[in-house]
């Protein structure tokens, strides 16, 4: 059977992540994703009015044009988790493909609103929910299937795709970390990975999330972030003054931590952005998390000023704002607040608890470099860095590859210089560059095997 996959997004660049693999005559798509640093860098860009080859021209979603070269049909998209630089552009794409969109079930939520909130296409594929450690048949020659293995990364719901073909299993590995005692979900199914590595032909292709290759030891659970975040707010607990804290609004696990710490502490958590309260509603709504019954969620900005209010009136001492802003985005709460542009008042000593690093892409670590500027101007103190990554640090790839025992590595989600740490590591396991080791551009065909 011949496998090619095609490299369309993400392998020149964090971001807008898109990869193709066909075996025979079917066709599998992974991420549909979103470059959101080449949005922010023009102002009022709205992306839902605008046309997908414009967004493809900005650099802002995969050219999958290249698709005109696959001698198949699509069967399948499969978003692996739901950060938007996986599904970001299928509200964009998707219509182009005869196929359902299949994913885990808070993936498919996500993906459902990003198709809601599209004004330029209409995007009608089914959406068809399938849970972790599950497997489909792909196509109709009963020699493909699709398997979901689960793992932990910094969302709730993610998992590894695997298609399984007659000449060996092809596993997508985005995005990950080894994360053994999770705060939500199950720990990383490294069990079934085994097995995949020894089964039938084995392992094919591994496809690579390298983000973090070139940093040694293992990834913390978030487990350890959980105690990190615990040990901050519990040095501030008799601080009278205002405590704001912000994180990756998608980040459930890590938002659950805040508010439970905020009551710890005496605070009343409040959740503050549209995406705070979009991602934090959903995973409530489907009973991924449990939150207090009376936790206020606000999104749009008069009812977040309202709150905003309500605090500066009551006293700031009571409450804990958990805000949107942690990259500094230009329109973000923190961000506002930095400019003085909410009714929330920072005074000098106020805490900023940022529960998350910079995504290191130099439009983001520009916009944080402003927003933490304009905060210390008001009087705030910063409390920096209490997080840990969702992905592999080098031991975590040392082990992926033990478990799986590849043939062939394609790394990915990064760009060249990204790719470097990941080649050497490769090179050390006895994979060699142009043999079995591809490092590829976006828009490229690897063939593996041919007729």
């Amino acid at each position: 059977m011949e496998i090619e996959i095609a490299t369309i997004g993400g392998y020149e660049e964090v971001g807008r992540q898109m990869t193709a693999v066909r075996a025979g005559d079917d066709v599998v798509i992974f991420d549909m994703g979103l470059n959101l640093s080449k949005v922010l860098i023009h102002d009022n860009v709205e992306t839902e009015r605008m046309h997908s080859l414009d967004l493809i021209d900005m650099g802002a979603i995969p050219d999958d044009r290249v698709m005109s070269d696959i001698e198949g049909d699509v069967q399948a998209i499969v978003p692996t988790h739901g950060h938007l630089d996986h599904i970001g552009a299928i509200s964009k794409l998707a219509h182009r493909y005869n196929a359902p969109i299949v994913a885990t079930p808070f993936t498919i939520e996500l993906v459902k609103q990003q198709i809601q909130s599209e004004e330029k296409f209409g995007v009608n594929n089914d959406l068809v929910k399938m849970e972790a450690g599950e497997t489909i048949d792909i196509g109709d020659s009963g020699n493909v299937q699709l398997e979901f293995v689960n793992v932990t990364h910094s969302i709730i719901d993610a998992i590894n795709p695997v298609v399984h073909t007659p000449e060996g299993a092809i596993v997508y590995g985005l995005d990950k970390r080894m994360d053994h005692t999770p705060v939500l979900g199950d720990p990383i199914d490294m069990k079934r990975f085994r097995e995949i590595g020894r089964e039938g032909a084995g392992v094919l292709a591994y496809i690579e999330d390298c983000t973090n290759a070139g940093k040694k030891g293992r990834t913390p659970s978030e487990s350890v972030a959980r105690r990190h975040l615990q040990d901050v707010m519990t040095s501030v607990e008799d601080y009278d003054g205002g405590i704001v804290a912000t994180t990756f609004s998608s980040h459930i696990a890590r938002v659950k931590s805040l508010v439970e710490f905020a009551q710890d502490i005496g605070r009343q958590p409040v959740l503050l952005g549209r995406s705070m309260e979009k991602y934090s509603g959903t995973a409530e709504r489907l009973g991924f998390v449990d939150l207090p019954s009376d936790l206020g969620m606000y999104g749009h900005r008069k009812s977040v000023d309202r709150t905003f209010k309500r605090i500066m009136n009551e006293g700031k001492g009571d409450y804990l704002p958990i805000v949107t802003g942690h990259q500094g985005e230009p329109r973000a709460m923190l961000t506002r607040m930095g400019r003085g542009e909410t009714p929330y008042e920072l005074d000098e000593g106020d805490k900023v608890i940022f529960s998350a690093r910079v995504i290191p892409e130099p439009t983001n670590e520009g916009q944080r470099y402003q927003s933490e500027t304009l905060l210390r101007m008001q009087g705030a103190r910063i409390y920096d860095d209490i997080h840990v990554s969702g992905h592999l640090n080098s031991e975590g790839h040392y082990t992926m590859l033990k478990a799986l025992q590849p043939k062939h590595l394609i790394p990915a989600h990064q760009d060249m210089k990204g790719f470097a740490p990941y080649a050497d590591l490769a090179a050390h396991e006895g994979y060699d560059l142009g043999r079995d080791l591809h490092v590829s551009n976006n828009g490229n065909i690897i063939t593996l095997v041919d007729e």
